[in-house]
């Protein structure tokens, strides 16, 4: 069974990514955690003496997020009823990427899932503080979610890279699985800044080509373009469904992320991307 966190504001947004969540997975056994943050305006001294337990003094934040809590998993039940799935509940005095890294380096989560941020231009999709700090830290893969997106099956995935570092199989596994589970089709997309493949970049990518043998992927040059430009206008003009990206050092994330491009990794991608984090120990 797998185990999924679900991050919520009781935002629009939110209850969006947990729908698409919902049926993301729906052909497997789930149990899915909701999980709600709350802070103060003020700190107050009981929380430095061990929380609103140890108070007289009654905590809204506390009533607050189990009745957002409990209306959510109402709405979930009236609108799916799928018995391959559980719920529970989570509310934490804390920030939400701290909560969310401390929670799924104790409980063993699979996935987090979250949704993006909406901004001003009909195809402008950002992802906001929060998601990019989870994104960031996260030691499992995390689900994004753009505004209003509603799931459709998938059946193309692109998987961008430049070929310069193997993968380990094991974070490999995540993106051969979801592949495998939709029928879709893998494309490994790299965009070809430099003339040509050095033999190093050549192993790695047969590398690939053997581990994704039996889904019998495509594999896409994108020359004359740069990044993250060209990544964004595959997606779009190939409708694919699905962006996974590998988080690490120095990778396409890192360019994805870095200012002035901070959100620029939705930036006109109004698909979910995926983001599996790098094991290798010299990647901490």
């Amino acid at each position: 069974m797998k185990k999924i966190l679900l991050p919520t504001d009781f935002s629009n947004n939110a209850w969006n990514a947990i729908c698409y969540a919902l049926d993301f997975f729906k052909t497997e056994k789930c149990e899915f955690q909701i999980l709600h943050t709350y802070t103060p305006t003020f700190y107050r001294i009981d929380y430095m003496m061990g929380g609103p337990t140890f108070s007289a003094l009654p905590d809204k934040g506390v009533d607050i997020a189990q009745a957002g809590l409990d209306k959510t998993l109402v709405d979930i039940k009236l609108k799916y009823n799928n018995p391959k799935h559980t719920f529970k509940t989570l509310s934490a005095f804390n920030t939400l990427t701290n909560e969310v890294l401390d929670l799924t380096e104790t409980k063993n989560f699979d996935y987090i899932v979250m949704g993006t941020q909406g901004a001003t231009g009909a195809k402008e999709i950002f992802l906001g503080t929060h998601t990019v700090h989870v994104i960031r830290k996260s030691k499992i893969p995390v689900l994004a979610v753009p505004v209003s997106y509603v799931f459709k099956e998938i059946r193309s995935i692109v998987f961008p890279t430049d070929y310069g570092q193997l993968y380990k199989e094991e974070d490999l596994h995540y993106l051969f699985t979801l592949s495998n589970t939709f029928e879709s089709k893998l494309t490994i997309l790299h965009v070809k800044e430099e003339y040509d493949l050095a033999d190093e970049q050549q192993v790695n990518k047969k590398a690939l080509a053997d581990y994704f043998k039996k889904l019998n992927p495509d594999f896409v040059e994108e020359r004359g373009k740069l990044m993250p430009e060209a990544i964004h206008e595959y997606i779009e003009e190939h409708q694919s469904g699905l962006l996974v990206i590998m988080n690490r050092k120095h990778s396409f994330l890192d360019r994805f992320l870095v200012k002035p491009n901070v959100e620029s990794i939705g930036y006109h991608t109004q698909i979910p991307f995926l983001v599996i984090p790098d094991t290798w120990e010299e990647h901490p």
